[in-house]
């Protein structure tokens, strides 16, 4: 499995070495060691959602409070998605910044997001699916969103395909009003929160 770190920091994208014969093919989308190596602590796996989007389909930018927050590995198990990691830790160096990353089901990668930054992506084809590993349960009190079409993100959906959103993504404030209505996590928590994790999985290990 090959692992690299976006330019967003604290994510990662993991592709996965495929083995193909005339049956067909076998791959590990997913490894905990390979994770835990990279991040420093392993992936509490707490809920696992799967979504089917018609192309043009718009989620995000999605994020939950820190702490908890939710962490998600997430991979494209049919079509091809554009996935973006949005930085909306305030007081981080790339703060405002995005990486994003083609999922599909060619190359089967899997994109490790952490807690405290934004997540969005727009379905390239029909049927698109996802699947997602959550490090925490869904918490309705706690989840919020930004506008995935901030003309100040810039984010880079194609041109092509007209969004599709959710009323509620539609009316998400843009990143401006969120840091002004103090609605975004700051990177000092986020960064003593990965540390706080960092510590249970050294001591959890220790104890085997």
């Amino acid at each position: 499995m090959e692992i690299s770190e976006l330019s967003v920091p604290d994510a990662w994208v993991f592709t996965p070495r495929q083995h193909s014969d005339s049956r067909g093919t076998f791959l590990e989308w997913f490894r905990s060691d390979a994770l835990a190596e990279v991040v420093g602590h392993p992936l509490t796996l707490s809920q696992a959602n799967h979504s089917v989007s018609r192309a043009g389909t718009l989620r995000g930018v999605h994020y939950a409070q820190v702490p908890p927050s939710q962490a998600k590995y997430v991979t494209c198990v049919r079509g091809r998605v554009l996935d973006c990691v949005v930085d909306i830790r305030t007081g981080s160096p790339t703060f405002g910044t995005f990486a994003s990353v083609l999922l599909d089901d060619v190359d089967r990668r899997g994109l490790y997001v952490s807690e405290g930054l934004g997540h969005a992506f727009m379905a390239l084809t029909d049927d698109a699916a996802i699947s997602y590993l959550c490090s925490t349960p869904y918490t309705p009190g706690r989840e919020h969103g930004v506008n995935p079409l901030d003309p100040d993100l810039a984010l880079p959906w194609p041109d092509d395909l007209t969004p599709l959103l959710s009323e509620k993504d539609d009316s998400a404030p843009s990143l401006k009003e969120a840091e002004s209505a103090g609605l975004l996590p700051a990177y000092r928590d986020c960064l003593a929160f990965y540390d706080e994790l960092r510590a249970a999985g050294a001591v959890a290990g220790g104890s085997r």
